[in-house]
């Protein structure tokens, strides 16, 4: 039986350039000589001596295009691969330079959307719908599924059947068209720096294109870069004056695109910290021509990405980074100008990706930050990841947005610190905060049914409620009804939006205890001890200090430890009722004498609990007077159905089969006086997830069996080996 999950296993397939450094494209040669060369002398060799005689191999070429595509891309550019000829490796030389391939040419040359890669040597491994679609593409003849790449999570707002006019990233369109209109100027800059200066003598308080020169003279700028004029409108000034600088500048540079109506989640500049060079008594002859040149290459590496523009940009980039008042700033240019294929890590972003992504940023650049190497590979380790269905962000601009919600917004204004004499508009402080109030994400039942939830909306529309009033909730059930998923969602949209940083989960288990939940003394390096608060504690304070926010506590496995035990006192300021100071207790540590503690009404609790574990303890029946409980099933209908069959193309027939079988098994489990309707198997066993497709639903479907709800079954008739037997043959039938 052939139980594989699309191609995981098969060998690889490989994906290669016929330009190199500059040279002509050696497709005619290397199809008339039966042959494919590295053109590189220290590159891809390990890769190519790696590649086997059999392995399938195509040449290809990559591009950015906006026009004459089989989609509405709605302006944005679509990264495009060519392919143009494939072929067999018949034998590989040994060298890392040169193979022998029986090539087999086609014309015309096919077109592979979304899903590419600049690199000239590109192994592709089977083994996810992405990877196995651009197989079948190129090697079988097959068409592309374009619906579902344009509705995948790294390509939806730009491409994906949503609402155009939902996406928080409409800015992104006029971004990029302020870019290509200033890209003309750069060979007629004294025109350009005209222009400023009159949009200058009409918007007030724009005193910015002043300029210091080596004479002690003070007077009008002369010269100015291309980031420097984004930065006009991306400062800390208020919303309605970015529109109005923005609408001026897009008349400047004949830009037809809309002036955006918000600003949100945009990196912006200190506004004592504006231009990107010095004043012209401290910069040198070539930074302004410097940052030209990486602001075109980064242009050209993002439009037709390829190891030549990636490599004619990093030159540019580690130019850049030695100019005076050119720091993490440029980063957050980069992002302005091609928002879709750069990162900006700006002092929040950084915080976001580091501390929530856990993605280490390496800092071998001048003044301790990247150089160019440092910033592509965060650049493509963001990349790999964005394609991951679970994922927290999936672009960069979804990552910029999220920065603004995580932590303190207000700490995200990184960019130069260390340049103490930058250039900058010191009387045009903003007037406003509007500029630095983080943007919403709103989230609602509707998100809990689009993210895969197959419970009714009325029903969850009931938990929701009940949540609310009783501010305790636990979610129990047999294995595999999503509690766990769930109750994040749930956390979600009781608060009406995605915030990780307002939600906090909690694993329970038998060694955790009040010291580590609520507060204990803990060693510290100097070996004295600390009294420090648990995860709790920290979120009472949070919410104490942010009456207008709710925030939530997700508790995995509510009995899995000793809830009385953990919660200790806090046990009976849980309570709807008592959720007031003057309801506050006594600690069992006290931080300060007479120091007592309550739990805010803005603080909510949430739990999990798995009902068929025999090893759990009973709960506590003061526990269950403080929580609501609900009871979760297996839900296998109609919305399950059409999730699979929809997300995962899964025939109907299977999913029937499956789900009578399931059925049938669940009812064989609730009729056992052993065991009982809390042991049933639920749903999320037979549900796909991540972004796998699955070649074989059958040979899918008994690998679970086996693997997993086998195993479930021989522990639930431990004591009767037949009748566990039984039910695995009935639960395989049809299969």
């Amino acid at each position: 039986m052939n139980s594989q999950i699309e191609g995981v296993g098969a060998k690889a397939c490989w994906f290669v350039g016929a330009t190199f450094g500059g040279t002509d494209d050696q497709t005619s040669r290397f199809l008339r000589d039966g042959i494919w060369e590295n053109g590189y002398q220290d590159r891809y060799l390990d890769l190519v001596k790696s590649i086997q005689p059999g392995d399938l191999i195509a040449i290809k070429s990559t591009y950015s295009r906006k026009n004459n595509l089989p989609f509405d891309n709605r302006g944005f550019s679509v990264s495009v691969l060519v392919i143009k000829s494939i072929g067999t490796v018949i034998k590989n030389c040994g060298d890392g330079r040169n193979l022998r391939v029986d090539w087999n040419s086609f014309d015309p040359v096919r077109e592979w959307y979304f899903y590419t890669n600049r690199s000239t040597v590109w192994r592709v491994l089977p083994g996810n719908w992405y990877s196995d679609g651009l197989i079948g593409f190129t090697f079988e003849g097959k068409s592309q599924d374009l619906d579902r790449f344009r509705n995948e999570p790294y390509w939806r707002d730009r491409f994906g059947d949503r609402d155009d006019r939902s996406s928080p990233f409409k800015w992104s369109g006029f971004y990029e068209e302020v870019a290509n209109k200033l890209l003309t100027f750069q060979s007629r800059r004294n025109e350009l720096v005209a222009g400023i200066l009159d949009i200058a003598s009409k918007v007030n308080g724009f005193s910015i294109v002043n300029d210091q020169f080596a004479d002690g003279s003070i007077g009008p700028m002369k010269d100015i870069c291309p980031f420097t004029v984004f930065g006009i409108f991306n400062r800390g000034i208020t919303v309605t004056n970015r529109k109005v600088i923005a609408n001026e500048l897009a008349r400047l540079l004949g830009v037809s695109v809309p002036v955006p109506d918000s600003f949100d989640g945009i990196p912006i500049l200190n506004n004592q910290k504006s231009w990107f060079y010095g004043y012209g008594k401290d910069r040198q002859q070539d930074d302004i021509e410097n940052l030209w040149e990486v602001f075109a290459r980064a242009i050209d590496f993002a439009d037709s990405p390829n190891e030549e523009s990636q490599s004619n940009f990093a030159l540019a980039y580690d130019k850049a980074t030695h100019i005076s008042n050119t720091g993490w700033n440029l980063t957050m240019g980069l992002y302005w100008i091609r928002p879709w294929n750069f990162p900006t890590l700006d002092g929040q972003s950084r915080l976001y990706i580091e501390k929530k992504l856990n993605i280490h940023i390496d800092l071998n650049g001048p003044k301790r930050r990247c150089n160019a190497t440092d910033f592509l590979k965060v650049l493509e380790t963001l990349e790999v990841r964005f394609k991951e269905d679970t994922y927290p962000v999936h672009s960069f601009p979804d990552l910029s947005f999220a920065a603004w919600l995580y932590g303190d917004s207000k700490a995200s204004d990184t960019t130069n610190e260390s340049e103490a004499d930058a250039p900058g508009d010191e009387a045009n402080a903003a007037s406003e905060e509007e500029f630095i109030a983080a943007p919403l994400v709103p989230y609602s039942i509707d998100n809990i049914v689009a993210d895969g939830c197959f419970i009714g909306r009325d029903k969850l529309q009931q938990i929701l409620d009940r949540f609310s009033s009783k501010k305790n909730l636990i979610l129990q059930g047999p294995p595999g009804t999503g509690k766990t998923w769930l109750a994040r969602r749930l956390a979600f949209a009781l608060i009406g939006q995605r915030d990780d940083n307002k939600v906090r989960a909690v694993q329970f288990h038998p060694n955790l205890s009040y010291e580590d939940f609520i507060r204990g003394w803990r060693p510290m390096g100097d070996g004295k001890l600390s009294l420090v608060d648990g995860p709790f504690m920290e979120m009472i304070e949070i919410a104490i200090n942010d009456p207008g926010s709710n925030y939530v506590v997700v508790i995995e496995e509510v009995n899995r430890g000793n809830p009385a035990q953990i919660f200790g006192e806090m046990l009976t300021l849980l309570e709807a009722d008592k959720r007031t100071p003057s309801e506050a207790l006594e600690l069992s540590y006290r931080q300060f004498d007479g120091e007592r503690v309550f739990i805010p009404k803005n603080l909510y609790v949430i739990g999990t609990m798995n009902i068929a574990d025999r090893s759990l303890a009973l709960v506590d029946l003061a526990l269950r007077r403080r929580f609501a409980f609900i009871d979760l099933e297996p839900k296998l209908g109609k919305p399950w159905r059409d999730w699979v069959q929809t997300r995962y193309g899964f025939d109907a027939q299977i999913l029937d089969r499956i789900e009578s079988n399931i059925t049938a098994l669940n009812e064989m489990i609730s009729a056992d006086s052993g065991l009982g309707p809390q042991y049933r198997v639920g749903h999320s066993y037979v549900t796909p997830t991540g972004d796998n497709g699955i070649k074989d639903p059958s040979a899918w479907f008994c690998q679970v069996v086996e693997t997993e709800i086998g195993p479930l079954l021989d522990e639930y008739w431990f004591d009767s080996p037949a009748t566990s037997k039984k039910a695995k043959e009935r639960l395989l039938e049809g299969f």
